[in-house]
């Protein structure tokens, strides 16, 4: 009897071990902690594992207790994205206004882009996926932070409307094409992710008033000269190899 006891204590011991444990492990929780832990099942097993009930497993919880902190996938996808670019922000070498000039600033966020996509090569896919916020800029960058602070930066240099908004996608649909076809010859898959949340089968929605630049250009950041600037690449292409053929 005394036996039966003694092993029911041990069981009951147990489990409230387990249980404070599992306590423990929520109060330690944080939004920022679950996004950097998301960044890193994507670095490690690739963007279409990532799933509230994968994270959860890593971060030794019920997916449900992810939610208090992130309402859906959406969100956790808009996340992970910032998450990542704050690298970019914090990258010593990359200068969100550079007193040089507009040349500077362009050339320093490029390799910043540039260093934070092979960084995280298989997160990078979805930093170029279309913005649910804002699906009428052409060429598409998730991160609406970024493209406020490039079309802000540009006007302040001198730039007009139009001007700033032809750098815009001039600049990213560079940087978007070398450093997709980059990362894919890595072995990263850069097909299309779904964009809806799961649990509710809708696009999640932000306020884009924290926006007034983009909010300000929707005209112009909506049209699409996808086959001009198309035109207009294979022309400086030509020019280029022509020049060196001159060499």
């Amino acid at each position: 009897m005394a036996k039966d006891e003694s092993g029911s204590g041990r069981s009951s011991s147990r489990a409230e071990s387990t249980s404070e444990a599992d306590t423990r492990r929520r109060l330690s929780l944080d939004r920022r902690t679950i996004l950097l832990e998301a960044v890193r099942l994507i670095d490690d097993r690739g963007l279409r594992e990532l799933t509230m009930r994968g994270l959860g497993v890593r971060l030794g919880v019920e997916a449900m207790t992810l939610y208090h902190y992130i309402p859906g996938k959406e969100d956790l996808l808009d996340g992970v994205v910032e998450t990542v670019i704050d690298e970019l922000y914090g990258d010593p070498q990359v200068r969100m206004s550079s007193p040089v000039g507009w040349q500077d600033y362009l050339q320093r966020l490029a390799h910043g882009v540039r260093r934070m996509a092979l960084a995280h090569p298989q997160v990078f896919p979805l930093v170029a996926t279309r913005p649910p916020a804002a699906p009428w800029v052409r060429p598409p960058l998730r991160s609406l932070r970024w493209m406020e602070n490039f079309i802000e930066s540009l006007l302040d240099w001198g730039f007009d409307d139009a001007a700033a908004v032809a750098a815009y996608r001039a600049f990213s649909s560079f940087l978007l094409g070398h450093l997709l076809l980059e990362v894919s010859a890595q072995g990263v898959d850069t097909g299309p992710v779904e964009e809806t949340d799961p649990a509710t089968g809708q696009d999640t929605e932000t306020d884009l008033s924290t926006y007034p630049q983009l909010m300000r250009l929707e005209p112009e950041l909506s049209q699409d000269h996808s086959l001009a600037e198309f035109e207009q690449s294979l022309e400086s292409l030509l020019d280029r190899l022509d020049s060196i053929r001159r060499r």
